[in-house]
């Protein structure tokens, strides 16, 4: 596996968090989550307060490397010489979760085809799959206000995101927070899955629903299924890895 080395004057925290953003958006890529130029993820540094890098808003999640990441502040401005503006509905919406909730460390916002549908339909996400039945009661949901470019709107998200750390913004998609990457990572990959297969489901007839019995034993049960060292972390390696079979330009 190659191994960039980090830009002179850069912390090793700052460039193995740009080099585990830019893995993920490679990731994202991998799996069919991109989006022409749009969408984005975002992760704070641990060793700068008020920082964090998000994707440089005209290049495609395939193109992101660790050093074309784009550090700014909580108030979008931009902390490195990097030659890319930063998307304005990306930064409003992540800036305000960041500055808000000191847990969340990584945020996701994608348009997938999956998420997208099921943010679309009344009744949202339902507990019809194995992975359906992970989130349910801990979805939150937003009403869909336009683009999100406004300030104002900021406080209407917060409050209807209250204490979940997984959004559907209604007819928008999906929206992930974790406390590292991997964990945000493993979110998003569940919920696309349960999405997708939900909508698989309701394309075929009337969709059978989980009892709540099953569901509160399931949820209780499935950390048993795990694999130790954090949540998402073996799963989130295992798509690194298929991501260096491909290319390592990511690293640098």
């Amino acid at each position: 596996m190659a191994t960039a080395i980090r830009h002179e004057g850069m912390s090793e925290s700052e460039w193995a968090a740009r080099q585990e953003l830019a893995a993920c958006y490679r990731v994202f890529d991998m799996l069919g989550w991109s989006e022409m130029i749009y969408n984005h993820i975002t992760v704070k540094l641990e060793d700068e307060e008020g920082a964090f890098l998000i994707n440089p808003f005209g290049l495609h999640f395939s193109e992101v490397t660790a050093s074309s990441l784009v550090k700014i502040d909580i108030d979008g401005n931009k902390l490195d010489a990097s030659p890319y503006p930063v998307n304005r509905a990306g930064f409003v919406q992540h800036a305000l979760f960041h500055r808000h909730l000191p847990d969340a460390h990584c945020i996701m916002h994608t348009h997938t085809t999956a998420g997208m549908a099921v943010s679309s339909v009344k009744g949202g996400l339902r507990p019809v799959n194995f992975y359906a039945c992970n989130f349910a009661g801990q979805i939150a949901y937003h009403d869909f206000e336009g683009v999100t470019v406004r300030d104002e709107e900021g406080e209407r998200l917060i409050a209807s995101l209250g204490g979940k750390r997984v959004m559907l913004l209604r007819n928008h998609g999906i929206l992930v927070m974790g406390r590292t990457l991997p964990e945000a990572f493993i979110k998003h990959w569940s919920l696309q899955r349960a999405c997708e297969i939900q909508v698989a489901t309701c394309s075929m007839g009337e969709p059978l629903l989980v009892p709540d019995e099953v569901v509160a034993t399931h949820q209780r049960d499935l950390h048993m299924a795990q694999v130790p060292g954090g949540a998402g972390a073996a799963d989130f390696a295992a798509m690194v890895r298929k991501v260096d079979r491909i290319d390592t330009a990511w690293r640098n």
